[in-house]
């Protein structure tokens, strides 16, 4: 039975991606609970088919109270059958309904929406650039993907179990009042109205607020996050009470915005529990009245003050079910900033695989200037020929980096080309060209995972021993075997943690290294590969390198000279443009820029500032 329910719905079905999605916050939602209409429109039945039950035994028991008035056996002998339908009807068919609408809310809808809101917003925020990431804390995004779908999920809810049903409750109140005597429809009609003005006031100010107080809780977990993530450095420079005084000014601001939320929750509970007075003394007031004066019967006024109370009971339930359901939305709106942000950077729709035949690498006309202007690159026109290796060098900021992430295609070129085999890679797939790059970054940064997954993360379909030889390769095998978690797993399988906190730096960056090797990309990009190696290590790992580079074409950037000087070419960048190339011992008998590198550089170490001298 709980299968069926919840087979129902299939969160992970396929939909119309957009790179565009809706920023405004219903039609936000409804590309998302298109694939639920159909289990809506019964869920809407059921919960008025639950009111109407609700307000039924109200009204029968008003009928008991009256029947109870005459002879105890005639009231059995004549209404025997009918009591026994009634009573089948409450042990049989009332649950069968009450199981049903919540098998739906429950099993059918609030499972599957949450997943596939999650889904694909994590499918949407995995599409954006590295840039957009850059732009924004790690831990906020992620908070922000996991607090939207439970808040939807909720607020979906809420209009199910509380909005729909109630709506049908009144109604059936209204209609049973009316029944009863007219008259005592006319202090409910004020009541619902002054009700109505109350859930107006505390859902305009309810919403923002919520609103509010989620960003605040958002920047809590992004300083909090940012503090664990760089634990490192806190505890190297003793900044233990830095990062709480600057967690504190957030979680101090979150402590604010949520006062202000729960001030609207009090006065409306203070002013709910006087309508509700209200509402009891005048209804029941006047159907006692009624039947003071011979116009009522005792069943009715047992039925109204039934249904007061219930309705008293209800009101505080639907109050909080329609500020719990507008706080949700605000969560919901706060979680759009981020899930339904435009990604800018795109495929064409006619863009196919790029297809690498040699790997030449022509740059034309290349400027970016990351919208400033200023800094990047200016202008720079470079051919690279298939099998050629190409060392980088410049100052700090004199655009290198900037290079590499066009190659990669992390930011869309201001200005120029950069083309791969005579390919344009803007009119190429992302994927295509990433995966024909191989790229080790000086940060070497690994995934809370296995050895063994993130080396094979590098080509997921490599055999065992493929793997194994990669590793042996980056010279990480050794290592690799005599590594333990905290779980007891080992080698291969032992979990390096969370950015590969758990190794040194050189033990990562062979790893990276082993990744990179089982690739096997025919060109590749280097940012100081070994830089987190000891001289002993870098020796083997440079003739490694040298064997991963045969063959294919290769920009190294790199400020340890000693690693580019048997590269075919050199570079030197200065301001964004190339100012300076050739082999390195053309570069030393120019006496230029590289010369002065050379000249000021500690066991082959590019000093940048004293360069910059």
């Amino acid at each position: 039975m709980f299968k069926f329910f919840e087979n129902l719905v299939d969160p992970y079905c396929d939909y119309l991606e957009t790179d565009r999605p809706p920023t405004e916050l219903w039609p936000f939602m409804a590309q998302y609970i298109r694939p639920f209409r159909k289990v809506f429109v019964v869920v809407t039945i059921m919960s008025i088919v639950v009111a109407g039950v609700e307000i039924g035994l109200i009204a029968y028991m008003g009928r008991i109270v009256d029947l109870l008035s005459g002879d105890p056996k005639q009231v059995w002998e004549n209404h025997k059958p009918e009591f026994l339908v009634i009573a089948a009807f409450v042990l049989l068919l009332r649950p069968v309904l009450q199981a049903a609408d919540v098998l739906l809310l429950n099993n059918a809808v609030l499972p599957n929406l949450g997943t596939l809101i999650r889904w694909r917003a994590h499918k949407h925020v995995l599409r954006q650039s590295v840039g957009w990431f850059e732009n924004d804390f790690a831990g906020r995004i992620a908070n922000r993907i996991m607090q939207t779908p439970p808040a939807a999920g909720e607020a979906v809810f809420q209009v199910f179990d509380a909005i729909t049903f109630s709506i049908a409750y009144f109604i059936g109140a209204g209609i049973l009042l009316s029944e009863a005597d007219p008259r005592l429809l006319l202090p409910l009609l004020i009541w619902v109205a002054l009700y109505g003005c109350l859930v107006g006031w505390t859902v305009k100010r309810v919403g923002p607020a919520s609103k509010t107080a989620s960003d605040a809780r958002s920047k809590v977990t992004g300083r909090v996050v940012d503090a664990y993530t760089n634990i490192h450095s806190v505890k190297l420079f003793s900044h233990n009470n830095l990062e709480l005084d600057y967690a504190r000014e957030a979680i101090e601001l979150s402590r604010k915005t949520f006062q202000t939320e729960m001030r609207i929750y009090t006065t409306m509970d203070v002013v709910l529990v006087l309508l509700n007075g209200v509402l009891i003394i005048a209804v029941v007031g006047w159907a006692m009245w009624l039947w003071m004066q011979s116009q009522a019967s005792v069943g009715v006024v047992a039925a109204a003050t039934a249904l007061t109370l219930r309705l008293n009971a209800m009101t505080g339930w639907i109050m909080w079910a329609l500020t719990s359901f507008f706080r949700q939305i605000g969560v919901v709106a706060e979680g759009m900033e981020t899930i339904a942000q435009p990604i800018n950077l795109v495929d064409l729709s006619s863009a196919e695989a790029l297809n690498v035949t040699s790997g030449e690498l022509k740059i034309q006309a290349l400027s970016h200037h990351y919208g400033r202007g200023t800094g990047g690159l200016d202008t720079i026109n470079l051919t690279v020929r298939p099998g050629e290796k190409i060392g980088l060098v410049g100052r700090s900021g004199a655009g290198k980096s900037t290079l590499v992430k066009l190659i990669l295609r992390f930011h869309d070129v201001e200005d120029g080309r950069v083309l791969i085999d005579d390919q344009d890679i803007a009119m190429v797939t992302q994927d295509s060209l990433r995966d024909a790059i191989g790229m080790v970054q000086q940060e070497s940064s690994l995934l809370h995972r296995s050895v063994r997954e993130n080396i094979l993360y590098g080509r997921p379909t490599a055999t065992e021993q493929q793997m194994i030889d990669a590793a042996k390769r980056a010279e990480a095998h050794d290592f690799i075997l005599d590594l333990e978690d905290s779980q007891g797993r080992k080698g291969y399988d032992a979990y390096v943690g969370e950015r590969g906190v758990k190794l040194s730096g050189g033990q990562r960056q062979r790893i990276t290294l082993a990744r990179v090797i089982l690739k096997d990309a025919p060109i590749l990009l280097l940012d100081e590969a070994t830089s987190a190696l000891d001289s002993e290590v870098e020796a083997i790992i440079q003739e490694t390198l040298y064997g991963m580079m045969e063959g294919k074409t290769v920009i190294a950037i790199a400020h340890r000279l000693s690693t580019i000087v048997q590269m075919d070419r050199i570079l030197v960048l200065d301001r964004g443009q190339i100012v300076e190339q050739g082999t390195h011992s053309e570069l030393l008998l120019s006496n230029g820029v590289y010369s002065g590198f050379w000249r000021r550089q500690s066991g082959g170490f590019l000093n940048a500032d004293q360069a910059a001298e």
